[in-house]
């Protein structure tokens, strides 16, 4: 498990920024085929759902692009192999002169999600993202709006909130030379990585019969140097909640995600989907420690 933001390290409904180095901008792992796989799969089934941009953004995304194929390059040359007109990633060959915009070229080579931020008279909107795998929102919902309005079923999160005014705040004086990230966490009864219908989400009792699932958002901002515009990045990792009996540091991990859960009110319950079902994965939990400190 590469992250356990649920550990009560990254508090949900939290900003918690934290600088970003570029070494770890983007994260490749041995799934990496099947995500693109994925994603293929979706740009055929699904192609106005997962890629929407804004005439006249074009420019912004060649920027990104070329960025990504620089850090590529510089970082990943053991799974990437980045040329001219073509980028081996994984068993995946992408090219580099299709003509098609240059953000849906650049989330071919990558497990992220990428979109792009930029900042007009009512604020920094979603102008373009190339948008797989979605934690319970929708990209044609959210196409074209500014933070705020993207935030607004968020707990604490809508327009006029605290929080709503320090996200724009830090949009606007984030710097070229200082990229950020943060995480967000969910939990899931399946594993799936295409999640874009939030009420059905919500319509649907999580008992966790089927499985509980742990869903990580590793995000980032980075500002381009050249149109001004931001690139937020996304990476989902799932694990499934028996994955917590093989870490060695499960112990901790089960006791901060135990007071994580606890520390959730009823709007952010509801939010999340655990309404319902809080108790039963705090149990859960609890009986995995049991039989670490039994084995013990």
């Amino acid at each position: 498990m590469k992250h356990t933001p649920y550990d009560g390290s990254h508090p949900l409904f939290r900003i918690g920024l934290s600088p970003l180095d570029l070494a770890e901008w983007l994260e490749v792992d041995d799934r990496l085929d099947a995500y693109l796989d994925e994603k293929a799969r979706l740009r055929e089934v699904y192609p106005d759902r997962v890629f929407a941009a804004e005439a006249g953004t074009e420019a912004a995304q060649a920027e990104a692009l070329s960025l990504l194929l620089d850090n590529l390059h510089a970082h990943h040359g053991d799974t990437h192999r980045v040329g001219e007109r073509e980028v081996r990633a994984g068993t995946h060959t992408v090219s580099l002169e299709t003509g098609e915009p240059p953000l849906l070229t650049a989330s071919k080579l990558v497990q992220e999600d990428l979109v792009l931020m930029r900042k007009g008279e009512a604020g920094w909107r979603l102008a373009a993202a190339a948008l797989c795998f979605p934690s319970s929102w929708s990209l044609m919902e959210k196409f074209g709006k500014v933070i705020a309005e993207v935030h607004a079923p968020v707990p604490g999160f809508a327009a006029g909130t605290r929080n709503a005014l320090l996200i724009e705040r830090i949009f606007d004086q984030l710097l070229v030379d200082q990229p950020v990230r943060r995480m967000n966490w969910s939990v899931y009864s399946d594993d799936e990585l295409f999640h874009d219908d939030r009420a059905a989400e919500h319509l649907r009792k999580r008992d966790f019969d089927a499985g509980i699932f742990l869903r990580v958002e590793y995000q980032t901002l980075r500002k381009l140097p050249q149109s001004g515009d931001i690139l937020f990045t996304v990476r989902i990792h799932v694990d499934p909640f028996e994955a917590l009996k093989r870490d060695p540091d499960r112990a901790r991990i089960g006791e901060g995600f135990i007071a994580s859960l606890e520390r959730l009110d009823e709007t952010q319950l509801s939010y999340k989907g655990l309404s319902q079902s809080r108790d039963r994965l705090i149990g859960e939990i609890r009986q995995l420690l049991d039989k670490k400190n039994a084995v013990a």
